[in-house]
């Protein structure tokens, strides 16, 4: 697992939250159920994307996955025979990560580094088929730096997938008030509706960036049933959206 840390677009308190509950990555009881739980949606909906991009699953595609954490979804779409990088800025996180792929045996196509996107992306300029940023959006002090970062690193004609939360009445009730204190879905302080995003707000971040949008769906739950699911009709509190970039014959064009 490599190193590198230079950024100035980060606030360590976020980081905090998540390093100090390193050890409860893969516990699926855990501080991070809730992860796991939608975790399927999630990579379900990302394959789709895929799929519709390339005319193929996410099998043999080269993927980012920006914020990766302890490696769920990092580890879920090397299982679906991608080669993933994962990186985020908890090198907690990532140990967690880097222990679990080598348990599962997933390291040759699973492999992690403690590096700020922003200097990968001068490294690696369109290296990636596809860029996933999940839940990440929404702690950084400028997200549509990310977003720009994230366009640098994909090859044209790449998906580009992220997912935050939006800001109104009803996704500070569920996100936070609901989320945090009522179910503790999340531990509570996780987030700081301030800098939550509108859908409006992060396509225009995505546009400015080179972006096309391809797709938008809301994730939802049902505090009785414990069932999660998405919807495209309704983004009010948690979604996901998906981008992508244009080929570089219609560049050339």
């Amino acid at each position: 697992m490599q190193t590198t840390t230079q950024n100035v677009n980060v606030d360590y308190d976020e980081i905090g939250k998540f390093t100090t509950l390193a050890n409860e990555w893969w516990d699926r009881n855990g501080a991070f159920k809730s992860l796991h739980d939608i975790n399927p949606l999630r990579l379900n909906w990302i394959e789709d994307r895929v799929h519709e991009r390339y005319g193929s699953p996410l099998m043999g595609k080269s993927i980012l996955d920006v914020g990766c954490g302890g490696g769920i979804l990092s580890h879920s779409m090397a299982v679906r025979g991608a080669n993933v990088l994962g990186v985020d800025l908890g090198n907690e996180n990532l140990q967690a990560a880097g222990i679990h792929a080598d348990k599962t045996g997933m390291s040759e196509t699973l492999s992690f580094r403690c590096v700020a996107i922003e200097e990968l992306a001068k490294e690696q300029s369109e290296t990636y088929d596809v860029v996933t940023c999940m839940e990440m959006l929404e702690h950084v002090p400028d997200p549509s730096a990310i977003i720009e970062a994230c366009f640098k690193l994909l090859k044209p004609g790449g998906v580009f997938v992220t997912s935050t939360i939006n800001r109104n009445p009803k996704s500070y009730l569920f996100a936070i008030v609901g989320a945090e204190y009522v179910l503790r879905l999340v531990d509570k302080g996780t987030h700081d509706y301030n800098k939550f995003i509108t859908p409006a707000e992060l396509d225009q971040m995505a546009i400015r960036a080179g972006f096309e949008r391809q797709d938008m769906t809301g994730l939802h739950y049902n505090p009785i049933t414990k069932h999660f699911w998405l919807s495209n009709r309704n983004v009010d509190v948690n979604y996901m959206m998906s981008f992508t970039k244009a080929a570089a014959d219609k560049v050339a064009q």
